[in-house]
């Protein structure tokens, strides 16, 4: 498992928090000449993650590098072709080349981040792409021959009404993405919606919202035959995230780039961190007791259950003291 962190975009969306730059092409040559160099060094170490032998490529932004750039990334790493090899796109950057570009690098799965249907909520997240532009990048990856394409929505936002919620889910499940992730709206220290907020300039969700919108959610994307197999992803049966399902089963995955972690083994977790002299990298020598807990927090996110468990979709909002009965 090989995850690679492009730390780039072309704008700033309202909620976001992530680490990412806005940069010209020569600091993104750059970084992908650093990013080379670190997979080299950490070479014994990718090998040693390669078990499902897939690539997800997320950021930031990945479809804002330049397609050279990008090719010189796969073709460093050198471990394809891929079981499952995901990248990350704006809708924006989405043109029947680029799609073609993508399928002929051998990317069989696009995660792309649509976040809404609804201009106007579109507009309040400083997304750079409307509804229109979302509806028309589907359409040119599925002409360049992807089957597989995730979208990614946001619910959870104090005035996104239920009509709007629903024609946005209405409109997801009219395209037939085989996967969609539904993210509840935070707010995270230093975003500009933290901002906003400490101005009185939004309010945010009540929890009542929030449940209303996600029962919505789950309830329209059942109906429509997803299936929901994590708190916050939904999958046509047999096209669920190989990668992202691993992370939940906590196997060993290498993280490349800036904001990556990795996890080494059961216990060592390691991550890059910036100081004056430099890159360097951490370490996190877990114990039994942390790994024990995080196989539960993850295991209580999924379908599957706690050491196959299974939870129902009714009880997967559980209260700290349960779960602290449970550790």
């Amino acid at each position: 498992m090989i995850y690679i962190h492009i730390p780039f975009c072309k704008s700033f969306c309202t909620y976001c928090d992530f680490y990412s730059e806005i940069c010209s092409q020569k600091v993104q040559k750059l970084f992908v000449d650093e990013l080379c160099k670190e997979i080299g060094e950490r070479r014994a170490e990718i090998k040693s993650t390669l078990g499902l032998n897939t690539l997800y490529i997320g950021g930031g932004t990945p479809s804002v590098l330049e397609p050279e750039l990008l090719k010189r990334i796969v073709d460093t790493l050198g471990y394809g072709p891929y079981r499952e090899f995901t990248v990350e796109v704006n809708p924006d950057d989405v043109t029947p080349e680029y799609a073609r570009f993508l399928k002929g690098l051998g990317v069989n799965r696009v995660s792309m981040g649509v976040q809404s249907f609804n201009d106007d909520v579109l507009r309040w997240m400083n997304r750079r792409h409307n509804a229109q532009g979302a509806v028309e990048a589907f359409r040119h990856l599925r002409e360049a021959g992807f089957d597989n394409i995730s979208i990614d929505l946001i619910f959870g936002i104090s005035s996104l009404n239920r009509e709007v919620w629903e024609d946005t889910l209405k409109k997801a499940i009219e395209l037939r993405p085989e996967h969609i992730s539904a993210y509840q709206l935070t707010v995270e220290e230093g975003s500009n919606l933290d901002e906003l907020i400490s101005k009185g300039l939004y309010q945010e969700a009540s929890d009542e919202q929030c449940a209303e919108q996600y029962n919505v959610l789950c309830s329209m994307l059942r109906s429509a035959g997803f299936n929901h197999y994590e708190i916050s992803n939904y999958a046509v049966p047999g096209k669920e995230a190989v990668h992202n399902q691993a992370y939940w089963r906590r196997l060993p995955y290498a993280g490349l780039g800036p904001g990556a972690h990795s996890l080494t083994g059961e216990d060592t977790r390691s991550w890059n961190t910036s100081e004056i002299s430099g890159w360097k990298r951490e370490y996190e020598h877990l114990t039994p007791e942390q790994i024990r807990e995080e196989r539960l927090m993850l295991g209580l996110r999924t379908a599957a259950g706690v050491d196959g468990m299974r939870i129902p979709e009714s009880d997967w909002f559980i209260s700290d003291s349960i779960i602290e009965g449970l550790i």
